[in-house]
This record gives C-alpha cells, sequence and structure tokens, in this order.
C-alpha cells in the first residue's frame, strides 16, 4: 500500500472511530438529561438559581483540579481516569433513585442537577479538545460536522430509546445502561488516542500552571471572544430553560409526564441539529468559514425571540399540533447550536495551541459557563418577581442576539488565532 494511500486509510479510521466515539458519548448523556431536567420541572424556576449557583461553586473548585490532570498526566490517562470516574458516579446514582421518595425530588435535585452538568460540560469538552488536537483547522471544517452528526444521532438514539424504557424498568435503570454507553465511548477514544500518539507531543503531559486556563482566558484575545459568546448564548438557553421549567410545572404533575415532555423536546431538537449537520453546516464552513457558523444561530435566535415578542407565550399551531412557542424556542435555538455553532467553534479551536485548547476552552465551557447561569437565571427570577412578561424578557433575548452576531465576526479575526483560513472558502 503506498504512503499517500495508508494516509487516507488512516484518516478516514480516525474518522469513523471519532464518530462513534461520539455517538456513544451523546448516547449515555441524552439518556440522563431528561431525568435530570424532570427534576427542575418538579420544583420550578425558583430554584434553578441554587442549582446554577451550586454548579458554579463546584466548577471553580475543578478548575485547579483540571488543570493539575492535564498539566501532569499523558492524555491517555486523562481520557481514561475522568470518563471512569463519571460511570462509577453514574452506577452509584442507582440507589438514589430507587429511593427517591424517601430523599425528595428537591433534594435529589440539586445533587444530580449539578453532577449531570459537571458530567456534560467536561466529558464533552474534553472529547472536542481531544479532536482539535487530532486535526488540523482546514481538515476540521470538514469533519467536525461529521463526528458532531454522529453524537446527534445518539443524540436521538438515546431520548427515544429512553422514552420506551422508563416505562418498562423505570428512571433508576436508565443510569446503568447510561454508564455502559459512556464505557463504550471511553474505549473507543483510547483506542484513538493509542493511534494518533506519533503526533508531535500529543501523548506526553502537557505541563504548565495549574490555573492556567484562567490565564489564557484573560491573556489571549480568542478566547475572551468566545468566553463573551458562552455568556450571551448561555443567556438565551437559560431564559428559555427557566420558562420552561415554569411551563412543566404547570402542565405535568408527574416525573412520568415531565420526563416525555422533555424527553421528547430532546428528541426534536436533535433531529433538527442532525439535519443541519448534514446540510447547511457543513457547506457553511467549508465554503465561507467557521465564522459563518457563529452569526447565523445568533441571528436564528434573534428571529425566534421577536416571534415570541409578537405572538406571547401562548401555545401555536404546527402540523396539526399545539406546540408551546417556548417549546419551539428551545427547539430552535439547540437545534442549531448544536448543529451549526458547536462544529464552528470546535474549528476555530484548532487554531490555538494546545494548552490554550484544554485548560482555556475547558475553563471558559465549565466555569464562565455556569457563571452565567446563574447571573441568567437569576436575572429571570427577579424579572418575573417585577411582573415583566415573557414578550418583554424575549425582547431583552433578542437584543443579546445581535449583539452575540456582532461578536462572533470580531472572534473569527481575531490577531491571536494561528493561520488556517478559517474566513475563507476551502481552496481544492
Amino acid at each position: 500500500m503506498s504512503t499517500h494511500r495508508r494516509a487516507v486509510t488512516d484518516q478516514n479510521v480516525t474518522l469513523v472511530l471519532s464518530v462513534l466515539a461520539f455517538f456513544f458519548l451523546m448516547t449515555a448523556y441524552y439518556i440522563i438529561r431528561p431525568v435530570r431536567d424532570q427534576l427542575g420541572g418538579a420544583v420550578g424556576s425558583q430554584s434553578l438559581p441554587l442549582f446554577y449557583a451550586v454548579i458554579f461553586g463546584v466548577m471553580l473548585l475543578l478548575t485547579p483540579v483540571f488543570g493539575m490532570l492535564v498539566a501532569r498526566f499523558p492524555r491517555k490517562q486523562l481520557l481514561g481516569w475522568s470518563y471512569s470516574f463519571f460511570i462509577l458516579c453514574l452506577i452509584a446514582f442507582v440507589p438514589l433513585f430507587m429511593a427517591q421518595d424517601r430523599i425528595g425530588a428537591r433534594t435529589l435535585g440539586v445533587v444530580f442537577y449539578v453532577w449531570v452538568s459537571v458530567f456534560n460540560l467536561f466529558v464533552v469538552s474534553l472529547f472536542w479538545s481531544f479532536m482539535a488536537d487530532i486535526f488540523d483547522s482546514v481538515k476540521a471544517r470538514e469533519v467536525f460536522p461529521l463526528i458532531a452528526f454522529g453524537g446527534m444521532v445518539g443524540a436521538i438514539f438515546g431520548p427515544t430509546a429512553a422514552r420506551y424504557l422508563v416505562r418498562l424498568i423505570g428512571v433508576a435503570p436508565l443510569l446503568v445502561i447510561s454508564a455502559v454507553a459512556l464505557l463504550l465511548a471511553l474505549a473507543l477514544l483510547l483506542r484513538l488516542s493509542g493511534a494518533r500518539a506519533r503526533l508531535a507531543g500529543s501523548g506526553e503531559p502537557m505541563g504548565g500552571s495549574l490555573w492556567a486556563g484562567v490565564k489564557e482566558v484573560w491573556s489571549r484575545p480568542f478566547l475572551r471572544y468566545m468566553a463573551i459568546l458562552i455568556l450571551l448564548g448561555d443567556g438565551i438557553g437559560t431564559l428559555a430553560n427557566a420558562l420552561l421549567a415554569d411551563y412543566a410545572k404547570a402542565h405535568f404533575t408527574d416525573s412520568v409526564g415531565r420526563f416525555a415532555f422533555y424527553n421528547d423536546l430532546d428528541l426534536v431538537t436533535n433531529i433538527l441539529g442532525a439535519v443541519l449537520q448534514l446540510s447547511l453546516t457543513r457547506w457553511l464552513l467549508i465554503r465561507h468559514g467557521a465564522v459563518c457558523g457563529l452569526v447565523v444561530p445568533a441571528l436564528v435566535n434573534m428571529v425566534l425571540l421577536l416571534g415570541a415578542v409578537w405572538l406571547g407565550a401562548g401555545d401555536i399551531a404546527l402540523l396539526g399540533y399545539s406546540v408551546p412557542i417556548l417549546a419551539v424556542i428551545v427547539t430552535g435555538s439547540r437545534g442549531f447550536a448544536y448543529g451549526m455553532t458547536k462544529p464552528a467553534v470546535d474549528a476555530l479551536y484548532t487554531r490555538v495551541p494546545r494548552e490554550a485548547r484544554y485548560k482555556g476552552k475547558n475553563f471558559i465551557e465549565t466555569a464562565i459557563w455556569r457563571f452565567g447561569d446563574v447571573v441568567v437565571s437569576s436575572g429571570v427570577s427577579l424579572l418575573g418577581k417585577l411582573g415583566v412578561p415573557v414578550a418583554g424578557m424575549a425582547l431583552i433575548g433578542a437584543g443579546v442576539s445581535g449583539v452575540a452576531a456582532w461578536i462572533s465576526q470580531r472572534a473569527g479575526k481575531s490577531p491571536d488565532l494561528l493561520p488556517g483560513q478559517d474566513g475563507d472558502p476551502v481552496k481544492a
């Protein structure tokens, strides 16, 4: 086999393993995501600031711990230990859910909501940092939408399977199934890490400061833009989640009903994301660059929120069904975030050094993200107490989306980005 053919084969194998790994990772997450959301729906939006405040505190405590792990241990060990920890935690939660009636939805809700949020942010952030490690900038724009599509298939398969399984086996056993899916993702990532260890320095400990993630955000213009975009985008998502939690509390009285509502919401969202990744996203990133993949979702959010200003918070007729306008906003916002924004952001991260790619990216996508949750959820709670209607909150959100579109354009022109022609179409 010629060197060129061998290289092409290696790239194809790497892509297939990456797609499968993200499929199992997102399957694991989306099996337990409705479990988390139904606990939030049981207590309503007034409890979300407490949930987010605890998550933010945990993220701050974990930032130096993650920095230490990245600095001192090779990538393969970092993946293995991090994912194994979360697998063991999933198993440990099983008896707690079996005793949910004695523990109480609020108490268990705080603990599990915090843990799932930490789980999601760390395992997904670490996955994409690893992907940015093994693909260059141009190749990332070609394959990241495909890898993200694999995750979207898992995000569709997870809630679909969970919808039927929860009525047969209940909530607690779903955690075991999630743990098995995460174990399969870990096995694939470890194989990938071993196969790609020949990349210069990629298999060695990174070194550096434990607090390098914090320092990178303050010192690099690109990471500052990413931190601002996380806060602005999170503002839209948290606003919609808070309003949706009140809707679920008012309309569903049991955990199974709330689980089904959030599960169906995730299913439709992920179908939208998968369609985008197979069609518009990959074309947009290859032909027009990653920046367009940031601007378009911000404009979509603006249109959706302006629609809520016009129509209010009631139900609308959609394909013959009566659908809450809040569900439409959440579906559209999340669908474009997962199906377009995420591949675009991670393609841009291929153009920063490895320490910024791991430590800085992780700090932004964990601690700063959850800081935004605390601020926005507290603000929504305050606005609700002041009597501001949903239309007023949606108008504020539309303005935030407009600012996000402007910041996205500036992020793609950040002077500290390494050469990669991300703003230009890929040349043949």
